[in-house]
């Protein structure tokens, strides 16, 4: 089993020079890759337009951007991707999420939640298809991403979401979920491919996980709660606090199979990304594989 993992910035004012370091810093210390997400009306950066600036300031990093797939024109996403891929020279890893349900970003991401899956289960299938050359509604994308073919991850805890999962996509990030809640999510997107006919590779399970260098104050104690809502979760289960916490939930996950990991500060260090993920990798560096 290949345990690979990688490093999320999550949401704060990013620039040029801010990204050159984190980078370098993923590369010192022999972490797997840079991950930036995408939430609307947050100070954090375009994924796709920042990933291409990383591309080019890094020549083999690996860059995994989670993006919302709801909102979005189907063929210029296709598009975007495929130029991405094919720039970085295949690098580019790939998690769709149906964007934040609630207040100022859900109205933002433009689709009613209601209607957010059926979006998805429609526009997947068309990806697929372009990103392998073929012509759907009267369209051929090109150019063609490198990796063929180019892998779409899903996420979420939510029952549609996992059966979504198991249908279309190539594996499952989940996140602010327990290793107890996480088998079970795998447990139900397994049983959704069969069902469909497809096999999910076992190594394409992982966990994006938040954690803090100082216990969460109040602040951050509402938007764990926020994010598990109707469900009883001690905060220390899904946000670590230091790196010696992060690297006993990631023994409790790899035990259980999973293998691909985003570790994302819930703050930025003071110090530096530097000593940030120096710390951070003398404690987990060595479960990679």
């Amino acid at each position: 089993m290949k345990v690979r993992i990688g490093i999320g910035l999550g949401q704060g004012d990013i620039g040029s020079d801010d990204l050159a370091e984190v980078m370098a810093a993923i590369d010192t210390h022999d972490l797997d890759s840079l991950w930036m997400s995408e939430i609307l009306t947050s100070p954090g950066p375009d994924p796709l337009v920042a990933l291409a600036s990383a591309a080019h300031l890094h020549p083999s990093l690996r860059l995994g951007a989670t993006i919302v797939l709801p909102g979005r024109n189907p063929v210029r996403l296709a598009k975007a991707l495929a130029t991405l891929d094919r720039l970085s020279g295949g690098r580019l890893l790939l998690t769709f999420v149906p964007g934040l349900p609630r207040g100022v970003e859900s109205a933002a991401v433009g689709v009613p939640v209601a209607d957010r899956g059926a979006v998805m289960d429609a526009v997947l299938p068309k990806l697929r298809r372009w990103w392998a050359g073929e012509e759907v509604d009267g369209v051929r994308v090109l150019p063609r991403p490198v990796q063929d073919p180019l892998e779409p991850w899903l996420a979420g805890l939510a029952p549609a979401s996992l059966r979504r999962c198991g249908r279309f996509a190539d594996g499952w990030l989940g996140a602010f979920c327990t290793v107890d809640e996480a088998v079970a999510a795998r447990d139900a997107i397994n049983a959704a491919a069969d069902a469909a006919g497809r096999e999910i590779d076992p190594e394409h399970f992982g966990m994006s996980i938040g954690y803090a260098v100082t216990p969460p104050d109040d602040a951050q104690l509402a938007a764990i709660a926020a994010r598990t809502r109707g469900r009883e979760i001690d905060p220390a289960d899904v946000v670590p606090v230091g790196p010696a916490e992060v690297r006993r939930l990631l023994e409790r996950f790899i035990e259980q199979g999973f293998s691909k990991f985003v570790l994302r500060p819930t703050r930025p260090s003071a110090a530096g990304w530097d000593t940030e993920l120096g710390s951070l990798a003398a404690e987990v560096g060595r479960l990679q594989t």
